[in-house]
């Protein structure tokens, strides 16, 4: 889900790439295709660079973006791919000035909203395109500010070409999200800690909650200590975003959806031709040709029905799929706490569907979930309204508070529930 309005009011964190170029951080020997024309040498990827174990850095480079109060680099790393084999990943990591504490700066994975399923749609290639979405430059200001460091995934099919993106594939994105924070202690200079926070919005979201529910196994492998998530707007209860999504101007979510699933699943377990229908078949190559506002305008001038034949929840095919990355189905909660954002006014993910969502996670044993609810926002709105009150939470979890106790002021009127 996009983590902005098609009027885009935040300011993006890329704002300018006057890339300097640094020592990188590994050597190679060869590299395994042709960038296409225009892409930033970084990109290729080294031929040997699959003979790394997952959470390896691949390289870095010194990247610089006008603005920003840090130090700023390009990473390309090894994370767990499509079949769980390993792929190459890239993405960007910001640390403060001045010298890290012991053991390190701690880090804040974050991880981005829709902005395409295409290879150039990595929010670290571009920065400069409202399209390639990121944080604004105030959040990470404000984090850099705490002595922490920023890490942003692109996740795996954004920044690799000519791979695709496997859109709301949940474990996918909170794997890429988890090992970009163990590649990032390994790039020279950085000085970052193992300890770290995941914060996400909107598809984001999604990715946070499933970094959330893989903490304790695949988010500590290497060291790794998960300190707490916020998951900004995540997407659960798929079933009537479905619904509600068939008659919004971000009904093509839908589409890159089946497209996403079908890339992760395959032919035999999630198959197009199911779901849709012979013209949305013939559009596929929309979702390569361009990001966010190029497949919005390929795909707007069609109703869903046009493209979509059948409803996937009525498919014994696809419907397992669905729930599977669906946060509203986990059975297990880790005692990692976990803050749910989201604006009253969302005009993407019902709000309904996280106040079901936070209530059945408070069912399940050792459950620590706060829910903040900003009445009058919607989808991206809540962002800049709830960043101090988050920076506030986050400061009493990176301090080992078990649950922490965080009155928002953002606004007078937020809504507040809380378990464990």
């Amino acid at each position: 889900m996009k983590a902005q309005m098609r009027k885009r009011s935040l300011t993006v964190l890329m704002v300018g790439v006057g890339l300097t170029l640094a020592a990188c951080s590994s050597s190679s020997s060869g590299s395994t295709s042709t960038l296409p024309k225009g892409t930033p040498s970084f990109y290729q990827v080294p031929s040997d660079a699959l003979s790394k174990p997952i959470g390896s850095l691949v390289k870095s480079e010194r990247v610089t973006i006008p603005g920003v109060n840090g130090t700023t680099y390009r990473v390309m790393y090894v994370s767990t791919g499509i079949g769980s084999k390993a792929a190459v990943v890239t993405g960007l990591l910001v640390t403060p000035t001045g010298p890290a504490p012991s053991g390190g700066f701690p880090v804040v994975s974050w991880g981005h909203g829709t902005n395409g399923m295409a290879y150039q749609c990595a929010p670290s290639m571009n920065p400069t395109d409202e399209n390639q979405l990121s944080i604004g430059i105030a959040p990470v200001n404000a984090m850099l500010a705490k002595g922490w460091a920023v890490a942003a995934s692109d996740y795996q099919g954004e920044g690799t070409p000519p791979g695709l993106l496997p859109y709301l594939v949940g474990e996918l994105a909170a794997q890429n999200t988890i090992d970009i924070v163990r590649a990032s202690h390994d790039v020279a200079g950085a000085h970052t800690s193992l300890n770290y926070i995941v914060w996400g919005h909107s598809e984001g979201g999604q990715t946070a909650m499933f970094a959330w529910h893989l903490g304790q196994t695949y988010g500590a492998k290497g060291g790794l200590k998960m300190l707490g998530v916020v998951a900004g707007a995540p997407p659960s209860q798929f079933k009537y975003i479905y619904a509600s999504l068939q008659t919004s101007p971000y009904r093509f979510y839908l589409y890159m959806a089946a497209k996403g699933f079908n890339l992760y699943y395959g032919d035999k377990k999630a198959p197009l031709n199911e779901v849709l229908t012979p013209l949305g078949l013939s559009k596929q190559k929309v979702v390569s040709g361009g990001c966010f506002t190029y497949v919005e305008n390929q795909l707007d001038q069609y109703s869903i029905t046009q493209l979509v034949k059948a409803d996937p929840f009525t498919l014994p095919t696809w419907r397992p799929l669905l729930e599977a990355n669906d946060p509203g189905n986990f059975t297990t909660a880790p005692s990692t706490p976990l803050l749910i954002i989201q604006g009253g006014a969302d005009e993407q993910i019902p709000v309904a569907s996280t106040a079901l969502l936070a209530n059945h996670l408070c069912t399940l044993p050792g459950a620590n979930v706060a829910r903040w609810i900003y009445p009058g926002k919607n989808h991206t709105g809540v962002i800049p309204v709830s960043m101090n009150d988050m920076v506030s939470w986050m400061s009493q979890d990176a301090q080992g508070e078990a649950a922490p106790q965080v009155v928002p002021v953002g606004q007078s009127d937020v809504q507040v529930t809380h378990c464990g």
